[in-house]
């Protein structure tokens, strides 16, 4: 029998489109084998697991446009370009905002954090997942961007610096067929980092040469990873879903009518492409 796997990447404030793209997909009760989730990909696969779309939706349409998330504020507070603790610990926390009905229903997902000390992308499961959203803080916090996250005596990041769309590992979960949600238009093709962004790497993480070296090469991994997802495509195993016109949302900007705008546009790109969705899952309407 055929494996489904869901596949999403983060994007920071572009994940709005994978938000939207997740509440279609909890609207209309689509379900799949196991899910794997990147950055904001791993929050967002978490919520859509919990068949929660509020926290999805305030996430990524109103709180990371928060002046206070973003830049001089948030450096201010925390003395990171983005203010991640304030947006999980007093945003987040003011919806009541539990992972105890995913650790009891117990689906197979994963989401990918950076491992410091060990140099590579971890995968946790949602049994692994703790109370505070600890694990899920370390999976969104960008290097340079964001402070370590320590967790059971270990510092994690991003798992991004190496599995930016986690293709890969949802083949060696034992997935057939993927769908891939990512936050890049067609024609996307990502470049190597900026000198200045090198220096900087080499400056915060000197102790952890590792990182240093993959995060060197995270426009390698990534065109690997989006040349896997076309094969797929084209052998008729996978589907792609990114957003189909381009809209003005970075990583690190948009306010809250443009990320509703992304929203938006992540649910109506699941929608039209609904009959061929249903197809390539062998469901019905």
């Amino acid at each position: 029998m055929e494996r489904y796997g869901l596949v999403l990447e983060g994007g920071g404030m572009r994940g709005a489109y994978t938000a939207g793209a997740l509440a279609w997909l909890n609207d209309h009760d689509v379900t799949f084998d196991y899910g794997a989730g990147i950055s904001s990909g791993a929050l967002y696969l978490i919520c859509y697991l919990m068949r929660n779309k509020h926290v999805p939706h305030k996430m990524s349409t109103e709180y990371v446009a928060d002046p206070d998330i973003v830049g001089l504020s948030a450096f201010v507070k925390e003395h990171h370009y983005v203010a991640y603790q304030h947006l999980f610990h007093d945003l987040v926390d003011k919806e009541n905002f539990s992972i105890a009905q995913l650790k009891e229903e117990n689906p197979d997902m994963e989401i990918g954090c950076y491992d410091l000390q060990k140099g590579e992308t971890i995968w946790f499961n949602a049994q692994d997942l703790d109370d505070n959203l600890q694990l899920v803080l370390a999976a969104c916090s960008l290097p340079i961007a964001s402070a370590r996250v320590k967790f059971n005596g270990r510092e994690y990041l991003d798992g991004g610096i190496t599995k930016m769309i986690p293709i890969e590992r949802s083949i060696e979960r034992g997935c057939t067929k993927h769908i891939v949600i990512t936050t890049k238009p067609a024609g996307y093709v990502r470049k190597p980092g900026s000198p200045a962004v090198k220096v900087m790497m080499k400056m915060f993480y000197h102790n952890y040469p590792k990182m240093v070296e993959d995060y060197a090469i995270r426009h390698i991994n990534y065109n690997h990873q989006m040349d896997l997802i076309y094969r797929l495509v084209d052998e008729g195993n996978a589907m792609l879903f990114r957003p189909s016109s381009t809209l003005h949302v970075a990583r690190f900007s948009g306010n809250t009518p443009e990320l509703q705008e992304l929203y938006d546009l992540g649910y109506q790109d699941m929608e039209n492409r609904k009959e061929e969705l249903f197809r390539f899952l062998g469901k019905t309407e």
